[in-house]
């Protein structure tokens, strides 16, 4: 589904798991919408779709903004991504 993201200019990165041993991250999927608000992914343990939450709450969202920024850092460009 990525090139639907690429398509309609959306940047992606990929980070293997390996580079990420040293940070610290959420353990939700999320979208940062802006500054101020987050959209957190929730699904079950066996992977399937539960639900969305908005989540307003500024320390949350720094978290998360901070978490962000760090693996877009260590992350690699799709054009440039070869899996392993």
């Amino acid at each position: 589904m990525t090139f639907r993201n690429i398509a309609a200019g959306e940047e992606v990165r990929w980070l293997a798991r390996r580079r990420a041993g040293g940070l610290a991250l959420p353990p939700n999927d999320f979208w940062l919408v802006d500054d101020g608000v987050l959209l957190v992914h929730h699904f079950s343990g066996e992977g399937d779709f539960v639900d969305d939450e908005i989540v307003t709450a500024p320390g949350t969202v720094e978290l998360c903004r901070s978490a962000f920024e760090a693996v877009w850092r260590l992350a690699v460009p799709h054009p440039e991504y070869e899996p392993s």
